[in-house]
């Protein structure tokens, strides 16, 4: 568009490739930013999930070993808490529960729990984590240990005092 101004003509311009090119520069680099955040934030949001998943399994768990006075069997596994037919003796059918209302057969990346009775008192449960691979770093493991055993959770100051004698 041209305009008259005291004789001239004059042109009026508009935004060149260059400056065009430089804001999506910026626009696309913000974003780069803002994404990898966004999805770090993502993974530590779904370990903090898987950890609360467990939780909820060591409710169901807890709910379990009040009704037989043990922890599952590595056969029934953590299966048995939404699933009577999973239980080793079929007629304890009766007395089973219902401890957990969903299926939780998998963790957040879609591998299935891993858990092992350790005792009758005892299990660990564990996630092998974002990367689905045992023994590494991003392993998420819980475990109810025996009270009184040298491996329990409960450190000497946890303990009441002896009794005074005399």
């Amino acid at each position: 568009m041209q305009s008259r101004m005291g004789g001239k003509c004059r042109r009026r311009g508009g935004f060149t490739l260059i400056e065009v090119l430089i804001v999506i520069a910026i626009i696309v680099a913000l974003s780069g930013l803002v994404g990898v955040a966004l999805f770090q934030r993502r993974d530590e949001a779904k370990v903090d999930l898987c950890k609360t998943d467990m939780n909820t399994i060591k409710s169901g768990m807890r709910q379990f070993y009040l009704h037989f006075d043990r922890y599952p069997t590595d056969e029934e596994g953590v299966s048995v808490l939404w699933d009577k037919s999973m239980l080793d003796d079929p007629e304890l059918e009766d007395k089973w529960g219902g401890y957990l209302e969903a299926k939780m057969e998998k963790d957040r990346w879609g591998s299935e729990w891993g858990y092992e009775q350790l005792s009758f008192n005892s299990y660990r449960l564990w996630s092998f984590g974002p990367d689905g691979e045992e023994e590494t770093d991003d392993d998420i493991e819980d475990s109810v240990k025996p009270i009184g055993s040298d491996e329990d959770d409960f450190g000497d100051d946890m303990l009441p005092p002896p009794p005074s004698g005399g």
